[in-house]
């Protein structure tokens, strides 16, 4: 039998862009609500809530956007912040489980996110970074990842709320990096049975390149031979989304027709 498809985490509500940040600003649901119907029908599983540096006022900010999104779908949502207080802010007033993203291998910073997951039945995603900042290496990304499933196994989080995140660097300023996230994803597989899921951040990759696109579906396809199983990306990138439809026919995710790409987005 076909093994699980990618899950894709839609990347565009985030008040990076201009068109969200205006939106925040001006409380104009139009624009949000609309970025969110486009990417669910695109193919995003999960869609990111990130307010970014939208607004001074972020957690009225976050309730805000992921009470406008609710409006409109039931597409479960990736509350996405590095502050704890933003995102308890969206916790409360989210209607289904989310994937809050994210915390990192910092055993204090953990436990407190890992508590919070259990006490709002959330998946939980872990940066395999710690204290002492983001690995230049495979074992030390190994090493964090492991502390990550170990606690979370202590605590008792499922495995299937768990996403394992190798922190992708941009390949124009560390070309060596790419490579060592393939071979940590390919480690990270065998910490548990099952595994916990595996995420990157894609766009990160092609960050301050010229050629954003096709760096970002490359690496996609090299990262899903290695074992990963999720990704926060653009699903309006359509050839992006065709080298991930695809993919998931050649690792036996999906089951082959000539019509696959019609197939899939059919769902």
């Amino acid at each position: 039998m076909p093994q699980s498809s990618m899950i894709v985490i839609g990347e565009r509500i985030n008040g990076m862009f201009r068109d969200v940040k205006r939106a925040i600003r001006k409380r104009d649901p139009e624009p949000i609500q609309q970025l969110a119907l486009d990417q669910v029908k695109a193919g995003a599983d999960l869609l990111d809530v990130n307010v970014g540096a939208a607004s001074s006022r972020p957690e009225k900010a976050m309730q805000w956007l992921v009470k406008t999104i609710q409006e409109v779908t039931d597409t479960p949502l990736t509350l996405d912040n590095p502050k704890l207080e933003i995102i308890q802010a969206g916790l409360e007033v989210v209607k289904h489980p989310p994937l809050i993203n994210s915390t990192n291998a910092d055993p204090e910073r953990l436990e407190i996110y890992l508590q919070l997951a259990l006490e709002h039945n959330a998946s939980l995603l872990c940066l395999t970074m710690d204290k002492s900042g983001v690995p230049q290496d495979v074992n030390r990304r190994v090493e964090c990842a492991a502390v990550i499933v170990s606690t979370a196994q202590v605590m008792g989080l499922p495995m299937e709320r768990l996403y394992i995140d190798p922190i992708i660097l941009p390949v124009n300023c560390a070309q060596e990096q790419p490579g060592f996230i393939l071979e940590a994803l390919s480690q990270f597989r065998y910490l548990s049975d099952p595994p916990p899921h595996l995420v990157v951040g894609l766009s990160n990759v092609s960050q301050g390149a010229p050629e954003r696109s096709l760096i970002n579906r490359t690496c996609l396809v090299l990262c899903m031979a290695a074992g990963l199983d999720a990704a926060i990306l653009d699903p309006f990138d359509t050839e992006l989304m065709d080298a991930m439809i695809t993919a998931d026919v050649l690792l036996n995710r999906q089951i082959y027709s000539d019509s696959y790409l019609k197939a899939y987005r059919s769902r």
